[in-house]
């Protein structure tokens, strides 16, 4: 079936409590859109992710319920399936809900899940993308996902998962890991197992746009390496592929000692 309307949005004239699901960006509250900003603003509930920008938390209406959702490795304050029947409850009981995720809802943010059940429960629903980290936290140390000459295609996959082992490994295309520290060694492992060049330059992006942002770069098959020596930690972007040479972090970066610096 072809359809020339977009995905519905909250503003049909209809009373009643809805449901937003807003991407608030990689963690910088001037990322969010107008659109997202709109709607928080009129939000009488927010359910806020971990990776969200807390900063826009300031500027909510005063009695503004705010839940906080956030979820970490191996402790999620509140499980996914309650969220899902929390944005349902408090949305069928008048008010209005904003879903405020890092990111994009729908870049590994389990957007459409959260969608499919406010259809299933007859809640209106609509989603504001979001600036994706994939995408803005490399930009944010100065490494272009593409670049001509370097990289014409790009892969985004969560290192929680197997795809990994489906993403080519050329080094003229690049792969951004997302949710990648815990399983880096396990990662790098399987690039260079199915063929990937252990020299391919690669870099670590921590907390993309905050205050305290750091950027690390080095060789694929030294990754996990630098990475535990230096305490890589969550939330961190990794970027693996010949754009990574395009950061200033790459120029300055230092040569082990006794050593020259590798070439890409």
């Amino acid at each position: 079936m072809t359809s020339t309307r977009r995905a519905g949005t909250v503003d049909d004239g209809v009373d009643g409590g809805w449901v937003a699901l807003v991407g608030g960006g990689p963690g910088e509250a001037g990322l969010i859109t107008a659109r997202g900003a709109e709607l928080l603003a009129r939000a009488d509930v927010v359910v806020v992710d971990r990776l969200a920008p807390r900063d826009l938390l300031r500027g909510l209406t005063p009695g503004t319920e705010v839940v906080d959702a956030s979820k970490r490795p191996g402790d999620h304050l509140v499980p996914q399936d309650g969220i899902d029947a929390l944005l349902v409850a408090r949305a069928l009981a008048g008010h209005r809900v904003v879903r405020l995720k890092g990111g994009d809802p729908y870049v590994l943010g389990r957007g459409g899940e959260e969608v499919l059940a406010c259809r299933a429960a007859g809640v209106r629903v609509e989603v504001v993308p979001g600036v994706t980290s994939a995408v803005a936290v490399p930009a944010a140390a100065g490494i272009p996902v593409t670049h001509r000459g370097l990289a014409r295609g790009f892969s985004v996959v969560s290192a929680h998962e197997d795809l990994i082992s489906t993403v080519p490994v050329r080094r003229d295309h690049t792969l951004v890991l997302l949710m990648g520290v815990r399983h880096l060694r396990r990662s790098v492992a399987i690039l260079t197992d199915r063929g990937a060049d252990p020299r391919t330059p690669a870099a670590t992006v921590e907390r993309g746009y905050r205050p305290d942002q750091r950027v690390t770069t080095t060789i694929l098959h030294r990754l996990p390496d630098v990475a535990e020596a230096i305490g890589v930690s969550a939330p961190a972007v990794i970027v693996i592929g010949d754009v990574v040479t395009v950061s200033p972090a790459w120029k300055k970066r230092a040569a082990p000692r006794g050593r020259p610096a590798p070439r890409p």
